[in-house]
């Protein structure tokens, strides 16, 4: 079943620049910007992955944002992404969404489409969102991860927008939420960056910890992740 879109809200909303989008998802700015509006090599053009068509523009939706990550997913596979544009524009057309990828319905009840969708576009295994086990559909182990890391408005309709990232896991406490912090990673309600910054300006762990009420192992899961991201942005 294909449930359509009614009305895009969060998805449309938006969140970042381009430099800010890189740093939270630990990835390039080139790299980001190449995925979102495509790159020329050796005189060759290749076009956008997430966008339909290279906009130019520095503003990051939250929609773009989501689907950013799904691709994070599969960055180290030595596999063009390219050869997965095709297969997000199909998905646009037959769920009618401007941002397929970021929507709870695709992975739940569109995996069937998605199947037959890898197949006349010839999607290198490496990069399927679907794989077969017997009669089963399942996602494959890139796709159920990036699943694992986002949580749906439960509130909203049967699309089920992505409203939450939690990038290292939900194990790993950290989340970004557009509506949160401004949309920058937080634990605790509280900025990662700037217990990041305390830390690096010398207070100890127990004093930040106190200033914020909240528990130590959250403040150096909060410093952890912000040292990581700045290694993968490097």
């Amino acid at each position: 079943m294909v449930v359509t879109a009614t009305n895009i809200s969060i998805l449309e909303r938006p969140t970042y620049g381009i430099s800010e989008a890189a740093k939270h998802l630990g990835i390039r700015r080139d790299r980001v910007r190449a995925w979102l509006d495509g790159y020329m090599r050796q005189g060759k053009v290749y076009p956008p992955v997430i966008r339909p068509q290279a906009t130019g523009e520095d503003t990051v939706t939250w929609g773009e944002f989501v689907e950013l990550g799904y691709l994070r997913e599969y960055r180290r596979k030595g596999v063009s992404l390219q050869y997965l544009r095709p297969v997000i524009d199909e998905l646009r057309k037959v769920f009618k969404l401007p941002y397929p990828l970021a929507t709870k319905n695709l992975y739940l009840h569109g995996r069937e489409i998605v199947w037959k969708l890898q197949i006349e576009n010839n999607l290198p295994s490496a990069l399927a969102m679907v794989v077969r086990s017997g009669q089963m559909m399942m996602l494959a182990d890139e796709a159920h991860s990036f699943f694992k890391k986002i949580e749906f408005d439960p509130n909203g309709d049967a699309l089920g927008e992505a409203c939450r990232i939690y990038p290292g896991g939900v194990d790993a406490y950290v989340s970004i939420d557009p509506l949160v912090c401004f949309g920058r990673p937080a634990i605790g309600g509280v900025a990662t960056e700037r217990l990041w910054e305390l830390r690096a300006a010398g207070e100890v762990v127990s004093e930040i910890a106190a200033d914020y009420e909240m528990p130590q192992h959250l403040v150096r899961a909060g410093v952890a992740f912000e040292e990581m991201q700045r290694v993968f942005a490097a």
